[in-house]
């Protein structure tokens, strides 16, 4: 048995992150694997130090926390001196097992950004108030060895910077969303290697992003914190041991670019023609076009180190067909739906001027159809004439599978020519998918194909919809409806480490508190619902994300300190809940959106309103029992606690029929959320989930719930040992349903059950909450951080079902590895094969009759009784197989 190896190390749920303000990171390791049975931690010490020699020598000089007794290590809040501006910190732990024995992990580090002060030299810079977009540039030179050197930009809405004709880096729309009246952000790049001795050239391009929608095309709002700017510091540090900071103020040039069009909403054109050759390179020589940049006034918000991970392009789609459906217009089938954009390689006449319209459906004519997501919306290049021009846009995208072209011919002659009709010849055309990068943390198979489908399409619509925020739609809407933060929440955690993309959205939901307490249903608050639409605006369902998204992070990735950040927040807006309650009920929101009725998706139909809206608000009273108790406020825990028995009395009195043992008129959802929640009288359960069963057995396996009441009716059909139920509504391919998705070609997850055929977004994830049950129900795999130990709980409780013959599902969890893999054999036989990470305890439920039935292969597994039919083993960390017998 070796000692336990550390894996990976975090930094405010990063990996050395380069520019970090926060002032009291949060530090975290995992474990690597190992087949050792029973391996935990039982002590860590931390050492921080301004230099990697002084960690080697034992001579921290920043923070040694000294050996600490515990299994603690997800999220360790740095206690060390206080951090300076602009200042690489290294960091290492040495942790000691059950044994004693000590390691050392390899050494991290992160970088601190600006830390929130005044230390910019630079100013804020625009263009003239009218006209296309501007170009900015700045020359200087370097004259001695170099050491490090950073940038610091934040440009809005969005920005390119450029040195020495290259892009620095491969970040997309940056800086990320936010309400740019509280917060801005900035990003770091590490552009040593970039600088070259004598001349350099700095150049940074502008889009509107959100911070400037004007309109001109599709909008779903117009409006406006101002005209485009940007701010930057490039801060040299020299061999010799001095420094250099160029920062953009009035001495850098301008000019307008080439950029004629940039929304979020519309599109984007740009012009080549007009873009100056060489205008981000040393030795540009500038005409009478360009003038000094003006110093503007700085934005309102405050300025802060981008905490989420960069938008990058992810993936990229070639075409699997091209049509003309019309002469002279060809629609490119890029294969499935996805967020991002087209990149085309074009050759032409200067002047010539390709048109992209994209899609994610088409017209019986098979064209370009916008309905559902926001016309017009298109891209438009402009050649410059100059051989075989590659352009794709910068500042803007688009959630679409097709994109229709107009003014090119499609392919190109072998001997390059122009075809008589004088058009661009298209070379190329790529689709390229732009998300967050995340780090990859699960998997899901199982041998049923279509819910390997199913599974697909609903993973596609989460990564199409991650951006600097987490959106309902990449088309129509692209907001950050917050309902889906917490009810998709864990199955998006289940496939992807979002740790800090959730801190970023907990601050942007921050920023959007009103004074009364009020959280919207919208962060960043871009568009504000007045009467009569302000149902739209104050939904607990949405706001509730709040406290259950933070609560989550503690569950799934042991961050206790995003509670601790915002609880004040978090109590003010149960507050402003408790003051608009009537009775403890609130009687306005959205309830169950998009549920399922005559009407068609939209409002909710089968539920009250009140009745789910409520359910919410005593969910989120309980989970505020808890927080309360993490962070030792025990007083407000009791004042919870009684609310929470106040809205309960309230919500049985208001809703519940004892005589008919029925909630309101007894749709699903108004079933299988008290059931859920746990509101329902423990004397009427078994006849309510009766109730639940029928109906949906009545309709032949089809569920009426919706976008809050959906996961609520997957929670209670599991916890009620009907997974067999849960099994046939997914696979069956009436509507509505998943199966009735694929059946009709969907490549995402779409906003309408039956969204293939209904139309509306054909990319939504806000359905998703099968994955939640894909995994933790049928591969039986699931976790929860335990404050009191420090440790990973992961439980392992397969869900034998239907035809499905194996299923399997890994993940990595904060502690190492965690994976099941199930499997039939002949008669009753079965092999479960399981994987607990070091430093967790594992919780194993093998359908069986009992002990004698099942044979284990591992050491450390330890019967612990007999559950819902199942034998329950407890187990430290380490590789294990329970066969039960085909006899059994």
């Amino acid at each position: 048995m070796t000692e336990l190896q550390i894996e990976s190390m975090w930094t405010e749920g990063r990996r050395c992150p380069l520019g970090l303000d926060a002032t009291a990171p949060m530090l975290g390791w995992t474990f690597a694997s190992s087949r050792s049975p029973s391996r935990a931690q039982s002590a860590y010490r931390i050492l921080v130090a301004t230099s990697e020699e002084r960690l080697a020598d034992g001579r921290p000089d920043v923070w040694d926390s000294g050996k600490r007794a515990g299994s603690g290590h997800a999220a360790i809040a740095y206690e060390g001196a206080e951090l300076e501006a602009r200042r690489r910190y290294y960091w290492q732990v040495t942790v000691w097992d059950e044994q004693n024995r000590s390691s050392d992990s390899p050494v991290s580090w992160w970088e601190t950004g600006m830390l929130r002060g005044g230390r910019w030299i630079g100013r804020w810079i625009g263009g003239a108030p009218e006209g296309d977009l501007p170009l900015f540039r700045r020359s200087f030179r370097i004259e001695k060895p170099v050491r490090r050197a950073r940038a610091y930009i934040s440009g809005l809405g969005h920005y390119e910077l450029r040195l020495n004709g290259v892009k620095v880096g491969d970040y997309e729309l940056d800086p990320g969303w936010t309400d740019y009246d509280k917060t801005v952000l900035y990003t770091v790049y590490d552009i040593t290697d970039s600088l070259a001795q004598g001349e350099n050239a700095l150049g940074i391009l502008l889009g509107n992003g959100f911070y400037h929608v004007e309109g001109g095309r599709y909008t779903k709002f117009k409006d406006s914190y101002g005209a485009p700017r940007c701010l930057a510091d490039l801060v040299v540090d020299y061999a010799d041991g001095t420094s250099e900071t160029i920062g953009t103020d009035r001495s850098w040039r301008t000019a307008s670019g080439p950029l004629a069009f940039s929304c979020i909403y519309g599109g984007e054109d740009y012009d080549a023609g007009r873009e100056p050759h060489g205008w981000d390179r040393p030795g540009f020589a500038e005409g009478v076009d360009w003038s000094g940049a003006a110093e503007v006034e700085a934005p309102s918000g405050e300025l802060v180190a981008q905490p989420a991970p960069p938008v990058r392009v992810m993936e990229r789609l070639t075409p699997v067909s091209v049509t003309e459906p019309k002469p002279g217009v060809f629609v490119v089938d890029l294969g499935r739906n996805f967020s991002g954009w087209a990149e085309i390689a074009v050759s032409g006449s200067r002047g010539a001027t390709v048109k992209l319209v994209p899609a994610e459906l088409l017209t019986d004519e098979g064209l370009a159809n916008q309905k559902w997501t926001g016309s017009p919306y298109e891209w438009n290049y402009t050649l410059k004439g100059e051989g075989t021009e590659c352009w794709r846009p910068r500042f803007t995208y688009y959630g679409f599978r097709y994109v229709q072209i107009e003014g090119v011919e499609a392919v190109a002659p072998e001997d390059g020519s122009l075809d008589r009709r004088g058009r661009p010849l298209l070379h190329r055309i790529e689709g390229q998918m732009i998300y967050p990068d995340i780090r990859t943390t699960g998997s899901f198979r199982c041998s049923d194909d279509r819910l390997n489908r199913i599974h697909e399409i609903i993973d596609r619509a989460i990564l199409s919809n991650m951006k600097s925020v987490l959106t309902d739609c990449p088309h129509r809407e692209k907001l950050g409806w917050l309902e889906q933060v917490h009810l998709m929440g864990p199955s998006m955690m289940f496939n992807y480490d979002i740790e800090a993309l959730l801190m970023k959205v907990l601050a942007d939901i921050a920023d959007a508190q009103q004074p009364d307490g009020l959280i919207p249903t919208t962060a960043p608050e871009y568009v504000v619902f007045r009467e009569p639409w302000d149902v739209f605006r104050h939904a607990a369902a949405w706001g509730g994300a709040f406290v259950l998204a933070a609560w989550e992070l503690l569950q799934r990735y042991g961050n206790a300190g995003v509670l601790q950040r915002h609880y004040d927040s978090m109590r003010r807006y149960i507050d402003y809940l408790t003051a608009t309650a009537d009775g403890h009920i609130l009687r306005d929101g959205l309830g169950d959106w998009y549920d399922v009725g005559p009407k068609g998706p939209g409002f909710s139909q089968n539920t009250p309103v009140p009745l789910a809206e409520t359910a919410i608000y005593y969910k989120l009273t309980v989970v505020m029992q808890s927080i309360a108790v993490q962070l030792g406020l025990e007083g407000d825990r009791d004042v919870y606690a009684r609310l929470a028995d106040s809205i309960k009395a309230a919500f049985n009195r208001e809703f519940f029929d004892e005589r008919t043992a029925l909630y309101a008129e007894g749709s699903d959802a108004a079933l299988a959320m008290p059931l859920a929640i746990g509101l329902a009288p423990d004397v009427h359960r078994d006849a309510l989930f009766a109730r639940l069963v029928r109906n949906i057995e009545e309709r032949g396996d089809r569920t009426t719930s919706g976008d809050v009441g959906h996961r609520y009716v997957l929670l209670a059909l599991a916890r009620g040992g009907r997974a067999d139920l849960i099994y046939r509504m997914t696979r069956s391919t009436d509507t509505p349903g998943y199966g009735y998705q694929i059946a009709n070609g969907a490549t995402t997850l779409t906003e309408a059950w039956n969204g293939p055929t209904v139309g509306k977004s054909q990319n939504h994830f806000m359905l998703g909450h099968l994955e939640e049950w894909l995994y933790a129900g049928l591969a039986g795999l699931d976790y929860r951080y335990r404050p009191e130990t420090g440790r990973f709980a992961v439980t392992v409780k397969p869900t034998v079902v239907g035809d499905v013959r194996w299923a399997e599902a890994r993940h990595k969890l904060r502690s190492g590895l965690s994976s099941v893999r199930w499997e039939r054999g002949e008669g009753r036989e079965l092999s479960v094969a399981v994987e607990i990470p070091v430093n967790a305890d594992g919780f194993i439920h093998i359908p069986a009759s009992g002990p004698d039935a099942v044979a284990v292969t591992g050491d450390g597994a330890r019967f612990v009784g007999y559950e819902e039919g199942c034998a329950v083993y407890r187990t430290g960390s380490g590789a294990f197989t329970f066969t039960r017998s085909g006899s059994a």
